[in-house]
């Protein structure tokens, strides 16, 4: 089958990426082929990020980059032993591979002398990654009960926002992706609560459809559904985004937000030393402490394993959820 030279991510200056010989194809199947070969834009941008380093790299020490060979991928992760995270490597790897899969490329990448490099890597410097905190759920009560979200009687969009964005991202248990591209039209209000219905995620990327739950809280101050439904209603609109920015002079607009903006507001009510990840953390150790199963968790988080609520759970006390407290001793 003929090829052509296509490039299925935006180009930038010396993109890895920029030339990928696909078979000519017409019509709907070139448009599926394309869509299946992208991935997450999240994950596109990681790759292309890992492999301009790799690159760069690559040029700094004068050898070839592609196709890239084990005894230049073991220097490569040689040097980045003593400065990077464990994770950050094996995403760099991750990227080299499928770099050389999209261009029909033997990789080196499961050569063995490479993997005892790594193994040496792993017990040289460990593999343990830094987690986003969690914060309590009292600690985030306080913060949203102090938020002003009207000065007499007029609404203060921002603050308002801000605490739909606090509310969803915890009791929701929400990715920041996936709350940037909520729509009005996908909540759906009972007299329980609310059901948000969307569809794909990051572990959902062929759009299979999915839904989460909110419900009623005695406490008005800090109800994710009547918070919903007050800013809904200021909306003034039954689609469209969500989320959106505020201009200065309290002006809503229906410009939607970003990933970066979800951080953000995390950071500027709850800390520094939080982000965005830290309301799903957040949202899966308050549920153990509470009680919760794993699978009761799983259907609001979407985690397909019960590994991954261990994972989430940050109970760093070790006093917090300890078995000796019931030895009855």
């Amino acid at each position: 089958m003929d090829k052509q030279t296509v490039s299925f991510l935006p180009i930038t200056q010396n993109d890895p990426f920029s030339l990928v010989p696909l078979p000519q194809l017409s019509g709907d199947q070139q448009k599926y082929l394309l869509k299946g070969l992208q991935g997450a834009a999240n994950t596109e941008r990681a790759y292309r990020a890992d492999l301009n380093h790799y690159t760069t790299w690559c040029q700094q020490q004068g050898v070839d980059a592609l196709p890239a060979t084990s005894a230049v991928l073991g220097e490569y992760v040689s040097a980045l032993g003593p400065k990077r995270k464990w994770a950050t490597i094996a995403r760099r790897l991750s990227a080299v591979r499928k770099w050389h899969e999209l261009l029909d490329l033997p990789s080196p990448v499961d050569d063995r002398w490479l993997k005892a490099t790594l193994k040496g890597i792993q017990r040289e410097h460990g593999t343990h990654a830094e987690q986003a905190p969690a914060f309590g759920a009292n600690q985030l009560k306080g913060i949203l009960r102090k938020l002003v979200t009207d000065s007499k009687g007029v609404p203060r969009f921002g603050p308002l926002r801000d605490k739909v964005v606090l509310l969803l991202g915890f009791t929701g248990a929400f990715r920041r992706s996936e709350l940037v591209a909520l729509n009005v039209e996908q909540l759906h209000f009972g007299e329980d609560g609310v059901v948000i219905t969307y569809y794909g995620s990051k572990t959902n990327q062929i759009g299979q459809r999915e839904e989460k739950a909110l419900f009623y809280s005695p406490d008005a101050q800090i109800c994710p559904v009547r918070t919903l439904q007050k800013w809904v209603a200021l909306l003034e609109r039954t689609n469209g985004p969500l989320l959106v920015r505020i201009r200065k002079g309290n002006e809503l607009t229906e410009e939607r937000l970003t990933d970066q903006s979800i951080g953000a507001i995390v950071k500027k009510h709850v800390g520094d030393r939080f982000s965005a990840h830290s309301m799903r953390a957040s949202f899966v150790t308050t549920a153990k402490l509470n009680g919760a199963d794993d699978s009761e968790i799983m259907q609001q988080t979407k985690h397909k394993t019960s590994a991954m609520i261990r994972r989430y759970t940050r109970l760093d006390s070790i006093k917090q959820h300890n078995a000796a407290k019931k030895l009855g001793w």
